[in-house]
């Protein structure tokens, strides 16, 4: 069982520290309290990433951010009481407090022995010739590079297996075959895995038309396989249904300071001059989740790249939701990329 007492913030605490401690303390939750340890309010994932979406300062402090009215739990509550609570409001955790509502511990469904088990499809994108990873990616499919021991495609499909899913399907070009021979059927791991291997490069959304018809009518989550994070997939999926999206695309917020001052002009008259500033823009994290209805949209063996497959969607008028990750994620897809995920890995990453 998880400490819950690193997950306590004060209110005064800033955005920036709130996010470390939700994802220090992998609770999912933290949790808002006075000097006299009073409940003041919770912080979850779906908090921060709304925060993200409105661009509130990390100065800011998390009562800006936090949800004034959480539910609780009270100490003499039984097990069953706690876990009807927890399950009736969608929630995955109570804090538990005295008469005086004072926090004095905190119940998750894992800790009442509840287990999700999940029959969306996962689709891993391994097909990639990996040609800014060279001389790594000559003998070896990118996904199969090793990064803490194993390679990055299962640590991939281990944090899948842990969130309760275990359906697979992995898309394959470049080497297909070592990585049909080191995953096999799935049976290794106690999942099902299925190939889906392209002929000829159909870009990185071209293999969604090659999918089966026969797949279960459930939100499929797509993720290429040389991303790392630590997102929570039971979030993503229920922002997905909440939003009622065609697409869910994961995005991370991503600054950059231009090295210059940046002059600001009104026909030949300066207006301001702002020295090195830093610009803030949402990127793709090439995690998506869609409907099954997408693969009937595509024709099996066209070239597509995701990106011209949303902004055609887009223009059609589907919905494309937007789902931002505060926690770990780290695209590997240059030398330096795969050196610093190689860092991670020593500092606790898997």
């Amino acid at each position: 069982m998880k400490d819950w007492t690193k997950a306590i913030l004060k209110e005064s605490d800033s955005f920036e520290n709130a996010i470390k401690v939700l994802n220090d303390a992998a609770l999912r939750i933290a949790l808002v309290v006075d000097d006299d340890n009073t409940l003041l309010g919770t912080i979850t994932d779906g908090d921060i990433r709304r925060a993200l979406l409105q661009h509130i300062p990390m100065s800011k402090s998390v009562k800006h951010i936090m949800n004034h009215n959480p539910i609780s739990a009270s100490k003499n509550d039984s097990t069953e009481t706690i876990l009807s609570k927890i399950l009736n409001k969608d929630l995955l955790h109570a804090p538990i407090t005295d008469k005086n509502n004072k926090l004095i511990g905190l119940k998750t469904l894992q800790d009442l022995s509840y287990k999700k088990r999940y029959d969306n499809p996962i689709f891993l994108m391994a097909g990639g010739l990996g040609t800014r990873l060279y001389p790594l990616t000559k003998d070896t499919p990118k996904p199969l590079l090793n990064i803490g021991g194993k390679p990055i495609l299962e640590s991939i499909i281990g944090r899948f297996i842990n969130a309760g899913f275990h359906n697979f399907y992995i898309s394959t070009y470049y080497k297909a075959e070592k990585i049909h021979k080191f995953f096999g059927n799935g049976s290794s791991w106690g999942v099902n895995i299925e190939y889906v291997n392209e002929v000829k490069p159909l870009g990185t959304a071209g293999s969604i038309g090659m999918l089966p018809n026969n797949l279960p009518n459930l939100p499929i989550i797509m993720m290429n396989g040389d991303v790392l994070s630590k997102l929570s997939f039971e979030d993503l999926l229920n922002f997905h249904n909440k939003e009622k999206a065609l697409v869910t695309m994961c995005i991370r917020e991503y600054d950059i300071q231009i090295p210059f001052g940046v002059v600001d002009i009104e026909g030949h008259l300066v207006q301001d001059i702002i020295e090195k500033p830093f610009k803030k823009f949402f990127v793709n994290a090439g995690i998506y989740v869609f409907e099954p209805e997408l693969i009937s949209l595509l024709k099996e063996g066209e070239y597509i790249d995701m990106p011209t497959l949303l902004k055609n969607q887009i223009k059609l008028g589907s919905n494309i939701a937007a789902f931002p990750i505060h926690e770990y994620w780290q695209d590997i897809g240059h030398i330096q990329e795969y050196e610093s995920a190689y860092k991670s890995f020593s500092k606790g990453f898997f």
